[in-house]
Order: C-alpha cells, then structure tokens, then sequence
C-alpha cells in the first residue's frame, strides 16, 4: 500500500486532516521520503521512520517512531491532547498545532543522530 491509496481508503473528515498534516510534515520534513512503515504513512530520514500518522474511527494518531519522544515534550505542549508513549491523539477534524508537531521532529531527529 502507498500513502496515497492508505489516503484514498481514508473517510472523511479524516483524510482531509491527514492530508493537512502530510502537508505539514513535508514542509517540516522536505528532504525525508514518504512511505509505509508498520502499516501507516510515514515521513523517514536516512531510512529511519522519523513521524507517522494515521486514521480510526473516533480519532487520528500521530506517531513518533519511538517510545520516548513524547515524554520529552514540555508538558504545555500535550495540553488538550490525549497520548500514550508511541502515539499523541488528536481529534479527526483537527491537525494538531504546527509547534507540536515541529517539536516531536526534533526530537525524534536528535534522537537518530545520537
């Protein structure tokens, strides 16, 4: 499967707001390759998937690649999310704010180049 055809298969308003965060990341991101990696899109650097995204039925998710991304992030910036230690939830209406997001990347990059 590709990111287009996982897209495609997605239901409103969900790939609206995936599409809007696969925009997102590719601005945060433009040198990454797109892919598939354990099931979802994903955004990957040298090989390595870096931020992934997907669907269900009540929320959408965005995944770090890593269990401890998240635990690094300043507490203000989970306010009004729900997460766990490899995913942040986010309503299926709403991409999550672009400091967010942008913070996760960074994380996650630094965390590659150790």
């Amino acid at each position: 499967m590709t990111v287009d055809e996982y897209l495609d298969a997605t239901p409103e308003p969900q790939r609206s707001t995936l599409i809007e965060l696969r925009a997102m990341l590719a601005s945060i991101l433009p040198e990454a390759e797109e892919g598939v990696a354990y099931g979802v899109p994903a955004f990957k650097v040298n090989g390595k998937a870096v931020a992934g995204y997907a669907a269900a039925k009540r929320h959408c998710s965005y995944f770090p690649h890593s269990g401890s991304v998240i635990s690094r992030l300043e507490p203000e910036l989970l306010e009004g999310y729900d997460w766990a230690k490899g995913s942040l939830r986010f309503p299926i209406d709403t991409v999550p704010e672009e400091a967010l997001i942008r913070r996760l990347v960074e994380i996650r990059l630094t965390m590659l180049e150790q």
